[in-house]
């Protein structure tokens, strides 16, 4: 406790510090796309929402929205989407509801037991709390399950394998261990859950179990609920299991809408379901099994936080694990409305929150939903002074995210030529709760949203979001980062992989995409369970739904500038900096490759490649491995210096195009917005990654092997991780083609601007 007390002073003197030395975005700056006098009149247009913005609403829709449970398919997500669409209509907007037809199989049987060295039955079960009002509406919860499992009788000893990534396998490798035949025992944690039974099958198991250790959400980190925000030990993390990572969306109709008259694959036959069986289950649940693995001693970074000697295995624990699903169909209901712009109708501003949840879901996805509602009222009411905006803006509920982004990708899917002809960019939001801001996104929009943040107050410290984010990273953040923050004026935004709604805009249709949020000092260790619900939210993520207000400010600044400038706010030099710098990582990781493999290859000719860590154990040497070759990342290295040359050059032509004032001609920005909304697409190829067609985009994607964590030029860098080296080299020159695609839409940019 005093430590972090400590750390907290720490970081509020820090706060304060930076406050004092770095005052507000100053309120003549000029905003990107707003030349002159259109600055302060888009200042005032912003500090009008601000008013209109008010925290009782976003809680009682919270109230109302998370009242019952709410998966796609299920009688309140109907509800709720015919409620919002009346608010929206009622708002100004022209609003409908779309509806896919979805596979989303539900469980029939869930059965884990351990029949050696002792019996024990799993209780699979998360009781009701007399503290939380909805933890008790059984007949509505979805159970405990992992949806895209396969039907599956198993049996077998039992593997520790820790977070079940693949280094993972590789350390039980070194100690003789293997899951050929065996059921994986693995920890949520590190990287998205589907990955762990997709690398425990590949590793010859024979079923999967993930449990929540307390060390990453539960005591470990605080007191668990109801005392505190924490998850207790009876929690247990639901979600989609499905590989994502090859394609998100409906598993049945991959690359097209899921319509209700769609052409879908027979259920045997779709690539993205698991081909082993996987249960998530408690700690409670978890610890039993775990006393009765015996073997090697876990290493230390393998040891959760239960009072137990963490095993290896294999045995002489022995479980079954008997699921079935009813394989059935849902419709998902997609709320969109829209406000049509009244200069450029045709260019689309996109603004979404998923509105299904696994239970309850106050935390995900209704917090981010209410204050995405809230700012699209707040948009409303600026209308009724007779205000339009110049592009249209769409807000999108999105249903069925939770089961694996069903709801966007299939509109996404189902109106693709549409979107790559209008959408100028989209904004998403998710779940969120007290604490600091967190931004990722296209690198286009990088100095615009630095801009937007700055403009926006943090709603519990005398100073701006923006502000507040440096702060923690200078007390929080590694030295790289804290570096960076002191050097450089903007903020980075993130580069995104996937786990919500942006990825079909961005990574499918290459749309300039935002996702935005704020985190880190919420107790949230309730993700995906029964008690995500309105009593846990407004006691321990945002009572007073502040952090709500100060969110819709950041999107709603986002949502109105992006629909009212008077050309497109992208920006190049950021998006061109940040790709030379994943070219230098690739590099990198290529040199310490090399210098890796000759020092292992070295190490095992000697013999002396690992040493037992103590007399019970026996390590395995691994095989030698094939030398890094040499990798000619010239071409690359030469696009990046022809796309800084056209940078500056578009950069000179805008300077002096703002410098003669006034507003371009319609006709002009109207071409110059076109070419501005293709940047983003000339990033993707229609033929997409190696393996994986449906990511097209080549600078952004999630990774093979990390489902939500991003990869940065991803044919390439996954190549070289995978020791692929005659593709990496392919990649490479595919990788340059598109940089060489970007340096043609810069060209354009230019000539449009001296024309």
């Amino acid at each position: 406790m005093k430590r972090c007390v400590f750390g907290f002073l720490i970081a509020v003197a820090v706060a304060v510090a930076i406050a004092i030395a770095a005052p507000a975005f100053a309120a003549d700056e000029t905003l990107l796309g707003f030349p002159g006098e259109r600055s302060r009149e888009q200042r005032e247009l912003e500090s009008r929402f601000d008013g209109t913005l008010n925290a009782e609403n976003l809680k009682q829709w919270m109230s109302h929205l998370a009242a019952r449970p709410h998966h796609v398919g299920s009688e309140w997500g109907k509800q709720n989407a015919e409620f919002m669409a009346e608010l929206f209509r009622s708002w100004g907007y022209e609003t409908r509801i779309e509806t896919f037809e979805v596979l989303f199989p539900t469980p029939k049987l869930r059965r884990l037991q351990m029949i050696e060295p002792v019996a024990f039955t799993a209780s699979l079960d998360e009781p009701a709390l007399a503290e939380d009002a909805t933890s008790g509406q059984k007949d509505e919860q979805l159970p405990t399950y992992n949806a895209y499992s396969v039907d599956g009788d198993v049996t077998g000893e039992l593997v520790y394998v820790n977070y079940g990534v693949p280094e993972d396998y590789e350390e039980l490798a070194l100690r003789g261990i293997d899951v050929e035949g065996k059921i994986a025992l693995a920890r949520y944690g590190k990287s998205w859950r589907g990955i762990k039974p997709k690398v425990a099958a590949e590793n010859g198991a024979i079923g999967c179990i993930i449990f929540s250790d307390p060390r990453d959400d539960g005591y470990f980190q605080g007191d668990v609920y109801p005392v505190g925000g924490y998850r207790g030990a009876a929690g247990a993390q639901r979600g989609s299991v499905a590989d994502m990572p090859l394609f998100p969306g409906d598993p049945l109709t991959p690359g097209r809408g899921a319509t209700a008259d769609a052409d879908r694959l027979k259920i045997e036959d779709a690539p993205t379901l698991t081909s082993i069986p996987v249960l998530p289950i408690s700690y409670a649940d978890a610890q039993p099994l775990l006393e009765a693995l015996k073997g090697p001693v876990a290493p230390p970074s393998w040891r959760g936080a239960l009072p137990l000697a963490y095993h290896l295995g294999p045995g002489p624990a022995k479980v079954r694990l008997q699921l079935e699903f009813d394989w059935k169909m849902a419709t998902a209901r997609d709320v969109i409305a829209v406000l049509p712009g009244k200069t450029f109708p045709e260019q689309w501003v996109i603004r979404g929150n998923h509105h299904d949840a696994w239970v309850n879901g106050a935390t995900d996805p209704v917090a981010g939903l209410v204050a995405m509602m809230e700012e699209a009222r707040a948009v409303g009411e600026l209308t009724k002074n007779g205000w339009r905006p110049r592009r249209t803006i769409v807000y999108a509920a999105w249903d069925a995210e939770e089961p694996g982004l069903l709801g966007s990708v299939e509109w996404a899917e189902a109106h693709a030529d549409e979107l790559r002809r209008k959408a100028v960019a989209y904004i998403n939001t998710d779940a969120y709760g007290r604490g600091f801001l967190e931004m990722g996104g296209s690198h286009t929009l990088e100095r615009f949203m630095n801009q937007v943040v700055r403009d926006v107050p943090d709603p519990h410290k005398e100073m701006s979001v923006a502000q507040r984010r440096r702060a923690a990273i200078l007390v929080n953040g590694d030295d790289k980062a804290k570096k960076e923050a002191r050097e450089r004026a903007d903020l980075r935004l993130a580069a995104l992989g996937s786990g919500s709604d942006y990825t079909p805009f961005l990574q499918h249709l290459g749309i300039a995409s935002l996702n935005l949020a704020f985190f880190g000092e919420a107790h949230y260790g309730q993700y995906h369970s029964v008690y995500d619900s309105f009593d846990h939210f407004t006691r321990f993520m945002d009572p007073d739904f502040h952090y709500g207000v100060a969110l819709a400010k950041v999107t709603g600044r986002a949502t109105l500038r992006l629909a009212d400038a008077d050309v497109l706010p992208f920006e190049f030099a950021t998006l061109v900096e940040t790709i030379a710098g994943y070219v230098d990582e690739l590099q990198k990781l290529a040199d310490e490759m090399r210098e890796t493999t000759a020092e292992k290859n070295r190490l095992i000719d000697e013999g002396s490649y690992v040493a037992a860590a103590s007399p019970e154990e026996t390590y395995v040497p691994p095989q030698r491995e094939e030398p890094v070759p040499h990798l000619n990342f010239a071409p690359l290295e030469n696009a990046l210096e022809s796309l800084r040359s056209s940078v500056r050059a578009y950069e000179e032509a805008l300077t002096a195009a703002s410098a003669e004032g006034g507003e371009l001609p319609p006709e002009k920005a109207a071409a110059l917005d076109s070419v501005l909304m293709s940047v983003e697409r000339s990033l993707g190829r229609s033929e997409g990654l190696p393996g994986r067609s449906w990511y097209t985009h080549h600078v952004y994607a999630p990774g093979f092997y990390t489902g939500y964590g991003v990869k940065t030029l991803p044919g390439v860098r996954e190549a070289i991780e995978l020791r692929r080296w005659s593709q990496a080299s392919e990649q490479i020159e595919v990788a340059a083609a598109v940089l060489a695609a970007l340096d043609e839409q810069v060209e354009r940019a230019t000539e449009i601007l001296t024309r």
